[in-house]
């Protein structure tokens, strides 16, 4: 059973949580989001097209995105705007720019331009860890600013 003062401090809790996951993104040296993600994590909506459909499978995803996109430009990175927590569930509302200066599964030649998008990601926190994520993303934006073709249905 959780007690009225712990339940109150669940979504602070999970709150940081996100907030030490976007941070370790932005911070390009190294893996810390890793160890803040649960070894299994579910990504509900796969973070790229091929990513394999099975727990922790995010991980890699994560991998190939941050590979494929620099942020070491001035006001390049993951930026949290919004962020909304009950219990276990973190909202954040993210702006994201990037260059694509890196191999992408659905485009594998860099092409060197920019992108500026808004994302929401819901969080599921479970043990001081991510476990479950969602996310919505400006993908025909990003498309159309990196000038990629839209990905057929094959």
């Amino acid at each position: 059973m959780v007690t009225t003062a712990a339940a109150g401090n669940r979504p602070a809790a999970a709150k940081r949580v996100v907030l030490d996951f976007v941070a370790a993104l932005n911070e390009r040296g190294g893996e810390a989001w890793v160890d803040l993600l649960a070894p299994d994590v579910i990504d509900h909506n796969k973070i790229i097209f091929g990513e394999d459909d099975t727990p922790g499978a995010a991980i890699e995803g994560f991998r190939q995105q941050l590979a494929a996109f620099s942020t070491d430009r001035p006001g390049h990175g993951f930026m949290v705007e919004q962020l909304i927590g009950e219990g276990d569930e973190v909202v954040a509302r993210l702006r994201v720019r990037g260059a694509h200066t890196g191999y992408h599964p659905r485009m594998p030649q860099p092409t060197g331009r920019s992108c500026d998008v808004e994302q929401i990601w819901i969080f599921t926190v479970r043990d001081g860890r991510i476990a479950e994520l969602r996310a919505v993303s400006d993908r025909l934006g990003m498309f159309l600013q990196l000038g990629w073709d839209w990905p057929s249905q094959d």
